[in-house]
């Protein structure tokens, strides 16, 4: 199988570097922007100046606002903020081809549902093949052509076909079938890249970040296996790999925020200095929500938690997870997995 035409929902600056990743590889692709005033200022200029300056849009890359683009599209990629992609893919979901499959790029955990965003595709999108793209993918680094690697995981498209789709010499594509693992990877990461970028506002060193991030990577792998995950994947690049990049970039919108908290500013005031989406701040909601329905304790993202909604000092969280009971390092994973 081979993709013949390509659609992109969301102009965001990931969604904008999946679609010239696309029409590099010579794939016809449509963004679909927000406004036809937005779609008519990104075609004029031929590049997103203000979230990908330098990224030309190859000749096979069109930008509308106009969704019956979708109808000839066989590849449909979602790539809006998290919590809106349920609105965004029912706004669309009668342009969407039946045969279509459909790939979701968004990173995160709808609060009010719990549900991973193939999750929410394959409510708004029955029976159209679904898959998800995750991994260390920092938009800009992308877009500019530096070499990188991501996942794309299903359980029931063609994932040749994806790889194919995006993989250059660039860009390396790996698959997997667990689509679970690296969507919940991807997700959860955002969070500890936020105490990552506290710690570091905070000052405590290198051991504290490396520990903090070490534990955060357990309790991605106990909430995960809950749900259904292979513990194997949050080694992978939709797991450490992209915690490692998420946490330590200064192009991280994640760590920026975890900074902005440690030097003191509410959560409202860091988003409004970062301006654009950290899906962290969403997301540890979320991962609690889930966490508490499959029995799962995440004492690092309660933590942040208490400081980004709870006006709880980013010392006293500290303090109090130093102060918790030792207990040997290997938590053991759940030993009954939901199915994904």
């Amino acid at each position: 199988m081979t993709f013949r035409q390509a659609a992109v929902v969301g102009s965001t600056a990931w969604g904008t570097t999946l679609a010239v990743l696309l029409a590099r590889n010579g794939l016809p692709v449509t963004l679909l922007a927000r406004t036809p005033e937005e779609a008519a200022r990104l075609e004029a200029a031929r590049e997103h100046v203000i979230r990908l300056p330098g990224a030309i849009f190859p000749e096979s890359m069109h930008v509308t606002a106009d969704t019956a683009a979708l109808r000839e599209a066989d590849l449909v990629c979602l790539a809006p903020p998290a919590q809106t992609m349920r609105t965004n893919v029912q706004a669309v979901a009668s342009y969407v081809p039946a045969d279509s499959t459909v790939l979701s790029a968004s990173k995160g955990i709808e609060i009010a549902t719990g549900f991973r965003m193939s999750e929410i595709l394959a409510d708004a999108l029955p029976g159209r093949p679904t898959a998800t793209l995750s991994g260390p993918n920092l938009s800009r680094e992308v877009a500019a052509g530096l070499p990188g690697t991501t996942v794309i995981a299903s359980a029931n498209a063609d994932l040749d076909a994806l790889r194919s789709a995006f993989h250059s010499s660039a860009f390396r594509v790996y698959t997997s079938d667990d689509i679970v693992g690296v969507e919940l990877g991807g997700s959860l990461k955002n969070i500890f890249a936020i105490t990552g970028g506290l710690v570091d506002a905070l000052g405590y060193g290198d051991n504290a970040k490396a520990a903090v991030l070490t534990r955060g990577l357990a309790e991605m792998s106990r909430l995960g296996v809950a749900a259904g995950a292979d513990p194997l994947t949050f080694q992978g690049l939709a797991g450490i790999g992209d915690l490692i990049a998420t946490a330590y970039s200064i192009l991280s919108r994640n760590r920026r925020l975890g900074e902005l908290l440690g030097r003191g500013y509410t959560l409202d005031a860091a988003l409004a200095e970062i301006g654009e989406t950290a899906e962290g701040a969403a997301t540890t909601p979320a991962a609690l929500g889930l966490a508490r329905s499959l029995g799962v304790e995440l004492p690092i993202t309660e933590g942040l938690h208490g400081i980004m909604y709870e006006s709880i000092a980013p010392q006293v969280v500290v303090e109090a997870l130093l102060h918790r009971d030792p207990k040997p390092e290997r938590h053991p994973l759940p030993t009954t997995r939901r199915p994904p």
